[in-house]
């Protein structure tokens, strides 16, 4: 027969199976902070040294391990030329950031920063150079919201790079240094820019050296050149700079391009003429051998430049007659009735049409430069011709000596290099100072160099171990682990 502790102690069971979680509902209802505080405040002394033992350890692991690690020195530099948004120099050739770790640029940076580097160390610190451009957050945006509309932006070309030369701490290259070369890096750029874009062509201003050791017969064929190409060079520049006059010579390039005019009607004119009248020589015979060849090669020449003329024709009237059979005709399909779109549907006839008026244009611009070659060449033939006949006139009429006229023709060449001179020195004082114009800010540095300090990076390091070292002491203090202390049972 059950006991009553029995049916008491059942009571109690189904009591318990009705709320099983009371017990522990009651001993964690709630944090007693105030053991919390009091077991942080027990451990304080504890939690310090552990602090200052994470510090140490951090710190003296960052001491160990700085030889091996790296260290970045950045700058940045901002382009601005005519051309650059497309991504192109001055003069249509591609623009590449690389461009300023080039091998020769690589190479006399270091020569001027003083470090005789030899072949492999300047490898790995070219390689140890990266050019990267800098994107604003607005140009991202902006590029996110058209990509979201379903259409393609178009290709952005950064004006602004990061230039980064990292390198470990231990490579045999102070960090002032690294600085330096990356300074020097963007001048031997930029000085190579203003050689290639800034300065004055090379393609004339040498007259005096050409004409050195040249003959009396060989002046006119290299004036002639080098008149064409200043006046190709200031046609060049008027279409770039139309108004600008330069504030040294106060003159414009509409201002030179007449100044070379007079100059050729004047100087120039009465030099050769007073060459070609008399057949002007050193050696006449020789002068003759000279034109042979060149009548040789001007020959060669035409025949090549013939074949040319005519396979260019051929294709021309093949063209002609393809057009006629196709008959294209341009067309968009109406959208007048459907509802718009953002891009513009063409239908199959507008493309062929395209392709065909493209492809008929070249044939037709291919052609009429192979035709005008032809007749340049003929052109020149026919000078050289005449010139050939006039010095063969006065080998055979005019046998006496030329000192008298060698003298005069001499007198002017003097007054020609005289003048020349003037020009070319109004064309260079006229174009250094629209270069400086043009290109004063084409390159330019918009952070100086940085190099983050070791000092700064051993803060960072004590820093994490100071706060590891918190969160040890802290936690072993809240378990009740105190060290040096006995628990007491």
């Amino acid at each position: 027969m059950p006991s009553p502790s029995d049916s008491s102690a059942k009571e109690s069971g189904q009591g318990s199976s009705h709320h099983p979680f009371a017990t522990d509902e009651d001993e964690f209802e709630g944090i007693d902070l105030r053991e919390v505080f009091s077991r942080l405040i027990k451990g304080f002394s504890q939690t310090i040294g552990i602090v200052l033992l994470g510090l140490v350890i951090a710190a003296v692991a960052f001491l160990a391990a700085s030889p091996f690690t790296t260290v970045t020195t950045s700058m940045r530099v901002v382009f601005a030329f005519p051309g650059f948004q497309k991504g192109e120099y001055p003069d249509h050739s591609t623009f590449q950031p690389d461009d300023l770790r080039a091998p020769d640029v690589v190479t006399e940076a270091l020569k001027r920063v003083g470090t005789g580097a030899d072949e492999e160390v300047q490898s790995k610190i070219r390689a140890a150079i990266t050019v990267e451009g800098i994107i604003p957050a607005d140009v991202i945006k902006a590029r996110d919201r058209i990509r979201a509309t379903g259409q393609n932006p178009l290709a952005y070309q950064p004006d602004e790079y990061m230039i980064a030369l990292t390198l470990p701490r231990s490579f045999p290259l102070a960090r002032p240094l690294r600085a330096k070369l990356l300074d020097e890096l963007v001048d031997v750029f930029q000085e190579k820019f203003r050689r290639t874009y800034a300065l004055t062509p090379m393609a004339f201003g040498n007259m005096q050296d050409g004409l050195r050791d040249a003959d009396y017969s060989d002046y006119e064929q290299a004036l002639i050149g080098e008149i064409q190409a200043i006046n190709a060079y200031l046609n060049q520049q008027m279409e770039v700079a139309k108004s600008f006059r330069s504030p040294r010579t106060n003159l414009s390039f509409s201002d030179l391009l007449e100044e070379v005019r007079y100059f050729s009607q004047v100087q120039l004119n009465e030099t050769l003429g007073l060459i070609r009248l008399y057949s002007l020589s050193h050696d006449r015979k020789a002068a003759l051998v000279k034109m042979d060849y060149a009548l040789q090669t001007l020959a060669d020449q035409e025949r090549g430049a013939i074949e040319e003329e005519k396979t260019n024709r051929e294709y021309l009237s093949m063209a002609e007659e393809h057009s006629k059979n196709e008959n294209y005709v341009a067309g968009v399909k109406s959208q007048a009735s459907q509802p718009r779109s953002d891009s513009p549907i063409l239908d199959q006839g507008l493309v062929n049409s395209l392709l065909a008026n493209d492809a008929y244009n070249l044939v037709i611009r291919r052609a009429l430069d192979s035709s005008l070659k032809v007749k340049q060449i003929q052109s020149e033939e026919a000078r050289v011709t005449q010139r050939r006949k006039e010095m063969e006139t006065a080998i055979r009429e005019d046998p006496s000596d030329q000192s008298a006229m060698l003298k005069r023709a001499d007198s002017s060449i003097k007054v020609l290099q005289s003048a020349y001179d003037r020009i070319i020195a109004h064309i260079r004082d006229t174009h250094a100072d629209f270069a400086r114009q043009q290109y004063g800010g084409a390159i330019r540095v918009s952070m100086e160099p940085i190099t983050i300090s070791v000092y700064r990076s051993l803060v960072i390091y004590s820093v994490i171990g100071a706060f590891l070292g918190l969160a040890v002491g802290m936690g072993l203090s809240l378990l009740g682990i105190y060290v040096g202390q006995t628990t007491k049972e």
